[in-house]
């Protein structure tokens, strides 16, 4: 738990110094257009900070990104899902083969059937080649 803030304090607060030093740095104002054709006076166009411009069009892409990676990875995802219900129903099938040989058995012994006319190679005397013994 401890080396978790640790790492996670590591990560964090290099990371926010970093994207404060930016936001310093890029603090002038930019006009966004989204307008192709009237770039001299664009009908929509939003006017911010280039800052938080380029940090939105970052967030964007992870986004982006990420959603992608998600659609993509769809097939295994289902496999797993798949795999796991294989699994679970296995693991019930053994748990009830355990429970069925745990079982007490009927105390009657299985006997053999009795040779054949003094000879345990089959009818005749003879074996599974037909020779003669």
């Amino acid at each position: 738990m401890v080396m978790r803030r640790f790492f996670t304090g590591l990560i964090v607060i290099p990371l926010g110094i970093v994207f404060v030093v930016f936001a310093v740095a890029n603090r002038h104002w930019v006009t966004v257009s989204f307008d192709p054709f009237n770039s001299a006076n664009p009908s929509v166009a939003v006017t911010l900070p280039l800052f938080v411009v380029i940090i939105t069009v970052a967030i964007a892409g992870v986004v982006a990104g990420g959603t992608a990676t998600w659609l993509r990875q769809h097939r295994w995802r289902r496999a797993a899902r798949q795999h796991e219900a294989d699994a679970k129903a296995a693991r019930a099938q053994l748990a009830d083969l355990r429970a069925h040989a745990m079982a007490p058995q009927p105390a009657s012994p299985q006997r053999l059937p009795a040779p054949s006319q003094g000879s345990l190679y089959g009818s005749g005397g003879r074996d599974k080649q037909g020779a003669t013994l």
